[in-house]
């Protein structure tokens, strides 16, 4: 059994990628144990090329689908193996590889490491997250062999995913560093950051004998640290605007806050004094605030109605716009109400 195998192997007529393993780019013709020196035709398949690789370098390509007779032919790829080897009987290292020409789609890649750059209207650290998908076909054969493959036997797609995010790194930082985009407007511009990231990308993928057709941004997060800081400025927007809202500059809402936290102060005689204290001094602020904001006489006219409020009514509505800021406490509302209601 043993000799009709070996005469068998010695007889085989086909090379062939019959079955490429799954998600396999490049993978080593092995012959299933068939010996290659008999060959007498090569046989590549719709979406495949062909290397011959002697000694660790590729002495010739194969780019397109066909079928070569080995014996007879006279074509350039296999005129240049059998410069290097005669019928596959040599002492020296050579090897048969396939690849795949069809276009690898939707891969998805992410941000090994926060991308750091300082926010340009803002002044402050940022560390940002990305993630997104991308497509490639293999355009240089050579150079996606010798600088991207080297010296695997077999090269998967989930090799070239890691491969790719090695070095998306640097090139995104250097793009968001020269586009100086804040870090509210990064989801609003994703698709031109993408478009000027794959410009920039490509040059350095040829080098790698590879062709990006689609590269996108899905999303982007940041770490911890921005997002505290992140926070911190949208909460103290949203205090200055309610401050705005009604007639209070910032450092206003800062004393309110500092005599409220004071009042709530439980802690024995000294904080209880302070809270009778803050107390006091949030009514004369609130009142003095009020009366900046409104004019002394009795008398201001409605527009809707005509109908003539006092003093004490501007007071009350300032102060309800106040409560519904968030600016006093339900308590320090009641109170101060109850005080303009007491002087009537």
């Amino acid at each position: 059994m043993a000799l009709f195998d070996g005469i068998r192997r010695q007889l085989r007529s086909v090379v062939q990628w019959e079955e490429p393993a799954e998600g396999a780019l490049f993978q080593q013709w092995q012959g299933n144990g068939d010996e290659l020196k008999n060959a007498s035709k090569l046989i590549v398949g719709p979406g495949q090329g062909c290397v011959f690789v002697y000694e660790g370098k590729i002495k010739a390509i194969l780019n397109e689908s066909r079928l070569i007779n080995l014996e007879t032919d006279n074509t350039p790829f296999w005129t240049t193996v059998t410069k290097f080897m005669q019928f596959f009987d040599s002492e020296h290292k050579a090897h048969i590889y396939f690849y795949r020409r069809t276009k690898i789609l939707d891969q998805k890649w992410g941000t090994n490491s926060p991308i750091k750059y300082d926010d340009p209207k803002y002044n402050f650290p940022v560390s940002l997250l990305a993630y997104g998908n991308y497509s490639y076909r293999i355009d240089d054969p050579k150079a996606f062999f010798v600088n991207v493959v080297g010296t695997e036997n077999d090269f998967y797609i989930e090799d070239f995913r890691q491969v790719m995010s090695s070095r998306l790194l640097h090139p995104l930082t250097d793009f968001l560093a020269e586009s100086r985009y804040s870090y509210a407007e990064i989801d609003a511009h994703r698709e031109e950051i993408a478009a000027g990231m794959n410009a920039q990308l490509q040059q350095e993928f040829l080098k790698m004998g590879f062709v990006i057709t689609d590269f996108r941004i899905e999303g982007t997060d940041f770490d911890e640290g921005t997002l505290k800081r992140i926070n911190r400025i949208a909460n103290l927007s949203a205090e200055a605007q309610a401050a705005e809202a009604v007639g209070l500059d910032y450092a206003s809402i800062q004393q309110l806050e500092a005599m409220r936290e004071a009042a709530r102060n439980e802690g024995g005689g000294a904080g209880l004094g302070m809270g009778l204290g803050a107390g006091m001094g949030m009514g004369q602020m609130m009142s003095q605030t009020m009366g900046a904001n409104f004019s002394t006489d009795k008398k201001n006219p409605s527009t809707d109605s005509g109908v003539e409020f006092s003093d004490p009514m501007q007071k009350l509505v300032q102060l309800k716009k106040m409560y519904q800021a968030e600016l006093i406490s339900k308590d320090e509302y009641s109170a101060k109400k109850k005080e303009i209601l007491d002087s009537l």
